[in-house]
């Protein structure tokens, strides 16, 4: 047989003409650096001083390449790694029989396994080492979602300083591969020991509002995200609005809401702050196939078995299960950062290397508890036959006669291997908690783990529209609970319970709230009550409502209206398709029994699309972008007259729609930017009803 090699024809994308060319060699270490260095030398040269300084990383985006299966030194790089020259082998990539079916299967499964390691090292490693030399850092989705190679995906994240996954707008649902490509990411650090985990964030939606953007973050920040990179946050050098990005939210100085945004970047900041303090905890450690691809299971049901209600989970591979991980004197598997799990999991596969079983054989003698089905043998040729002898004393030795349904558990060492078990059994017999518990009438509440120094930080996630009071217990005794709120940045006390090493906790969470629940303070006190504070309605507020819109976007200057409702059901087309900021204003009578001294107001805006900023007698009193759209106004009121004015902000959709229709001497935005259909309309203004509350 003769056997060539040529370019995949693949190009990058997307590109200028001037920056479109053919995809560079990634499993070459010498195309990969002549690349970075071409790539990042005229950078280098512009920027000077401020290269490595100012710019301090570099990001790698998701692989959408196209497969590549060979490069120039394959055959020196293949026997490298596995010991043997495949020349003899490589009719087996045409189809044929080497030798016997299982001598040409284990030929294959060791080249599906060197392209793994060799995209990770020659590729990403060697591209982050380059930079590192220039003092530049890395962010990498790699490989991300694309599954075009045949990936270590734990790999390929190990050799970036800061591991990322990716998230689209809108997109929360467990079985989609952003969930896997996330747990990858987050697991990725965790087992490698940084504290930083990205997430190109907000891909594929439009002009959204925070609130919006919200319901889907928060979800990816109980999953382990703890740093956004917006997708796109492009710098606009015109005035022309909306300006353009690609196909990513926007985000930039051009959408209808930039100057109202601090809010909601203070949100994403707190968030992320919380989240990157201490460690992760998780009870469970998925070990991933050795094989390629290694990734994290994405179709069908996904982890199997599944971790059980109230436990997290990461995923490890072999390289930072042979390199890392070891056993303290309680038997909990480490690693050197502190990252801790109570209960390996093997994958649901009858094949294992001599190199890992070693490694869980010495894990089981040293005190670990494993669990998973007895290998068969192992994949590959390196060391084919001659490793059978030792490979089936280690399997007799761990396993023993257990077959997983009438024999399931073995002591061996100071350790024990499990088959056949579920997870939840395995964690009540080593006598671990669950470390998040609720009524599971409670759906669609999603919550994280981390654990400092001096801190039990539980990140807890309202992923639906209606208000929920739940009591959760938390795996934590001896310190009092208190809640910090993301939003405003209050800390306040908890009441609590603590009872055999729990805390019983009672959360209010509104529409789409997320709170952090923090036990850092110890105490001997076992119960604490905290009244709840109550809220009374005092009045109503009603029409007539005076509306001002901007000039120049298309709707009159001024109108009156008696009920609040959307501009979308407007008949006037001007109002209907409106976007930008409306400042609807009313006075109110105040009565001197509303301002009793020792009480409190709270100005309720019931429901808005999407952001008002409230001003009292022309005082601000609050930019509000979230549910509940509430605003303290104890002290802004006085007795009698009072102006309330609220400056309520859509984003630009309504108007793209509204242009859509038009010809072009009656489009109100004259950007050129290409404007998708489809979307409809979205309710906007301040839709009600106003109300004032006593507190």
């Amino acid at each position: 047989m003769r056997f060539g090699y040529s370019l995949t024809g693949s190009k990058n994308r997307p590109a200028v003409p001037s920056g479109l060319g053919y995809e560079v060699d990634k499993l070459s270490r010498e195309h990969s650096l002549a690349y970075i260095k071409e790539y990042t030398e005229p950078i280098k040269n512009s920027l000077g001083s401020l290269y490595g300084k100012s710019m301090q990383y570099v990001l790698l985006d998701s692989w959408e390449a196209g497969m590549q299966n060979w490069t120039d030194k394959m055959i020196e790089e293949f026997a490298k790694r596995r010991g043997y020259d495949p020349t003899p082998y490589l009719p087996c990539m045409a189809g044929r029989v080497i030798g016997s079916s299982e001598i040409s299967d284990r030929f294959l499964w060791d080249f599906r396994r060197t392209l793994a390691d060799m995209f990770a090292e020659n590729h990403f490693k060697a591209i982050t080492e380059y930079l590192h030399g220039q003092g530049i850092k890395t962010y990498g989705e790699v490989s991300g979602v694309s599954l075009e190679i045949l990936e270590d995906a734990l790999l390929c994240k190990k050799y970036v300083d800061i591991p990322m996954g990716e998230f689209w707008r809108g997109v929360m649902h467990p079985d989609l591969m952003y969930y896997q490509d996330v747990r990858g990411a987050a697991s990725a650090a965790h087992i490698y020991g940084k504290n930083i985990v990205g997430a190109e964030s907000f891909t594929g939606g439009g002009f959204d509002s925070p609130y919006t953007l919200k319901k889907t973050g928060d979800y990816w920040f109980a999953q382990g995200i703890n740093r956004i990179i917006f997708h796109t946050s492009a710098h606009q050098p015109l005035d022309t609005k909306p300006g353009n990005t690609m196909v990513g939210t926007h985000i930039n100085r051009n959408i209808t809401w930039a100057e109202q945004a601090e809010p909601f970047m203070k949100y994403l900041s707190r968030n992320s702050f919380m989240l990157q303090q201490g460690l992760f905890v998780a009870d469970l450690v998925y070990l991933l196939n050795e094989g390629a691809p290694s990734t994290m299971p994405i179709w069908g049901s996904g982890l199997s078995p599944a971790p059980p209600e109230g436990f997290d989970y990461d995923y490890i591979n072999a390289d930072a299960l042979l390199t890392r991980m070891t056993v303290s004197e309680n038997g909990k598997l480490v690693m050197p950062d502190g990252m801790n799990y109570e209960v390996l999991v093997l994958p649901n596969t009858d094949r294992m290397t001599l190199p890992v079983l070693r490694k869980i054989y010495s894990l089981v003698s040293a005190g670990a508890t494993v669990t998973g089905q007895k290998p068969a043998a192992t994949p590959g040729l390196t060391e084919f036959p001659l490793m059978r002898t030792e490979f089936d004393e280690l399997v007799f030795a761990l396993w023993g006669d257990l077959d997983g349904l009438s024999r399931t558990q073995r002591t061996f060492g100071k350790g024990k291997v499990i088959w056949g078990m579920p997870p939840s059994y395995i964690l009540e017999q080593k006598g671990v908690a669950r470390d998040v518990e609720y009524n599971t009438s409670s759906q669609n509440i999603s919550w994280l783990h981390r654990r400092s120094t001096d801190a039990d930080i539980y990140f807890i996630v309202n992923r639906t529209d209606t208000i929920q009071d739940i009591n959760i217990k938390f795996r934590n005794s001896g310190r009092e609970a208190e809640i910090w709120d993301p939003v405003t940045g209050e800390i306040k006390p908890s009441s609590y319970t603590l009872i055999k090493g729990m805390a019983i906790v009672p959360v209010h969470l509104q529409e789409r709230e997320s709170v952090f629940v923090v036990f850092r303070n110890k105490t001997e006190i076992r119960s604490r009550t905290i009244p709840t504070l109550q809220h009374s309605l005092l009045t109503t507020i009603s029409g007539p409502w005076t509306i001002t819109f901007q000039p120049g976007m298309g709707a009159p200057d001024k109108i009156e209206i008696q009920n609040l409702e959307s501009w979308t059901v407007n008949p006037e087309s001007g109002i209907k398709y409106y976007s930008g900021t409306a400042s609807y204003t009313k006075t109110i009578d105040v009565p001197k029994s509303w301002l009793s001294e020792g009480s409190g107001l709270i100005l309720d805006l019931g429901m808005v699309c999407d952001i008002a900023e409230v001003f009292i007698n022309n005082k601000s009193v609050g930019l509000l972008w979230n549910a509940p759209f509430r605003t303290d106004i104890t002290g802004f009121l006085k007795k009698g007259i009072n102006t309330i004015e609220i400056k309520v902000t859509n984003e630009w959709t309504n108007r793209l729609a509204g242009d859509q229709l038009a010809d072009a001497a009656n489009k109100i935005l004259k950007s050129p930017l290409r404007i998708f259909g489809g979307r409809g309309l979205n309710d906007s203004g301040l839709l009600g009803p106003v109300t004032i509350l006593k507190k």
